[in-house]
C-alpha cells in the first residue's frame, strides 16, 4: 500500500462526482419503485466517509471488505476520502440525501455531528468507528472499533521472544481506546516472554503523518529500542533503515518489508460489514455494538503469517503463541480489553 495521499482538491472533485452519482441514483430506485423497504430484491446503496486516504492501515480495511461485498453483488458502493472533521457532517448529510440504505465511517472526531444526522434521518442505517457505546435516541446509530487485543498479544509474544536488549518501542497515533487497548495487549504479550521489558511510547497526534511517525521511531532506537511497535505508517521506514524489527499492526505489510517485520495482527471487517448488511436488509437493523465482530473467534483478526521469518522466532515462543492461539479461538483464553493509556517505563 502506499503512503502517499491523494490532492485534497481531487479527492474534493472526486467527492462531488460520488455524490452526484449518488443522487442520480436514489431518484432512478425511487421512480421505479425498488427504493426503501423493497431493498432487500436488490442491492444496498452503501456509501462511506473517510477522513484519511483509503490506504491508510485502519479505513484500508473497512475498504476492502466494501469492495468484496460490491464484488459479489450484494451493494453498490461509493465513499469519499480525506473528509475533514469540519466537512463531515455536511458529507454525511448528502449521502443520506442521496438515499443511501447504510453509511459507514469513522466518528471519532464529530461524535455528537454524526449522531444528529442520524437523528434527522432515521431511515438510514449509520455504522461507524467510535470509543462510543450505541445511545437509545439514535436506534439507527451503530458503532464497531477494531477489537484485534488477540492478535495483537500474540504478536507481543513474538516481539518479546525476538527483542534482545528487551527494549521496545512503540509509536501510535493518538491515546484513543481504540489504540491503547492493541498496544496495551500487544504489551501484555511481550511481557509473557519479558517480564522486565522497557516499553517507550509516544503518540505523534495524527492518524497519517509517515515522516513524523519516522522521526519518532528513530528517536526510540536511538534510546535503544531494537524491536519497534508500527501501530503508524513510517514506523516500519525506520526500522529498515536501521536494520531492526517491526510489528505490524491491522495490515500485513511483510511483502514491503521482508526484513524488518516478523509478526502482525490483522483486522478483518468483512464479519463486521456482513453482519450489518444482513440486519439492513432484513430490516432489523438497530443501535448495537458491533466491536464483537473483530474478536478472533468471530474471524475478526487474525495473526498473519510469518513469512520470511518463518523458524526464526523460538521455538518456545511458537509454542505459546499457538496454544494462546487455539484456546482464544476455543473461547478459553480471554485477552484483557484494556483501553487506559498505556506509559512508558
Amino acid at each position: 500500500m502506499s503512503d502517499t495521499p491523494f490532492g485534497t482538491a481531487l479527492s474534493a472533485i472526486s467527492r462531488r462526482r460520488v455524490i452526484q452519482s449518488s443522487m442520480l441514483g436514489a431518484a432512478l430506485l425511487a421512480t421505479t419503485g425498488l427504493y426503501g423497504p423493497a431493498q432487500a430484491q436488490g442491492k444496498l446503496k452503501v456509501a462511506a466517509i473517510y477522513t484519511v486516504p483509503v490506504e491508510q492501515q485502519w479505513v484500508s480495511r473497512i475498504h476492502k471488505a466494501a469492495n468484496a461485498a460490491a464484488e459479489r453483488g450484494d451493494i453498490e458502493y461509493v465513499f469519499s476520502e480525506n473528509v475533514s472533521n469540519s466537512d463531515y457532517e455536511r458529507v454525511m448529510r448528502e449521502y443520506s440525501e442521496a438515499g443511501h440504505d447504510l453509511i459507514i465511517g469513522e466518528v471519532f472526531g464529530v461524535e455528537d455531528a454524526a449522531r444528529q444526522v442520524a437523528r434527522d434521518y432515521p431511515e438510514t442505517a449509520y455504522l461507524m468507528g467510535s470509543s462510543f457505546k450505541p445511545q437509545d435516541d439514535t436506534p439507527n446509530f451503530s458503532v464497531f472499533d477494531n477489537y484485534i487485543q488477540d492478535a495483537s498479544y500474540l504478536t507481543g509474544i513474538i516481539a518479546g521472544a525476538m527483542s534482545e536488549t528487551k527494549n521496545i518501542g512503540m509509536v501510535g497515533g493518538f491515546p484513543i481506546p481504540e489504540v491503547n487497548r492493541l498496544m496495551n495487549a500487544f504489551m501484555a504479550g511481550v511481557r509473557e516472554m519479558a517480564p522486565d521489558a522497557k516499553f517507550q511510547v509516544a503518540f505523534i497526534g495524527s492518524w497519517f503523518d509517515p515522516p513524523k511517525a519516522k522521526e519518532t521511531a528513530f528517536a526510540q532506537i536511538d534510546a535503544g529500542a531494537d524491536v519497534l511497535y508500527a501501530e503508524r505508517f513510517g514506523v516500519s521506514d525506520a526500522a529498515k533503515e536501521r536494520d531492526i524489527l517491526a510489528i505490524g499492526n491491522v495490515i500485513d505489510t511483510q511483502a514491503d518489508y521482508p526484513d524488518t517485520v516478523v509478526a502482525s495482527a490483522l483486522w478483518h471487517f468483512e464479519p463486521t460489514l456482513d453482519a450489518a448488511i444482513e440486519k439492513v436488509k432484513a430490516g432489523t437493523f438497530k443501535a448495537e455494538d458491533y466491536g464483537v465482530y473483530s474478536f478472533m473467534k468471530e474471524g475478526g483478526s487474525s495473526l498473519a503469517p510469518l513469512g520470511t521469518f518463518e523458524g526464526k522466532v523460538p521455538p518456545d515462543a511458537m509454542k505459546l503463541v499457538e496454544e494462546r492461539e487455539a484456546a482464544i479461538k476455543a473461547g478459553e483464553y480471554t485477552v484483557e480489553i484494556d483501553d487506559s493509556e498505556p506509559k512508558s517505563n
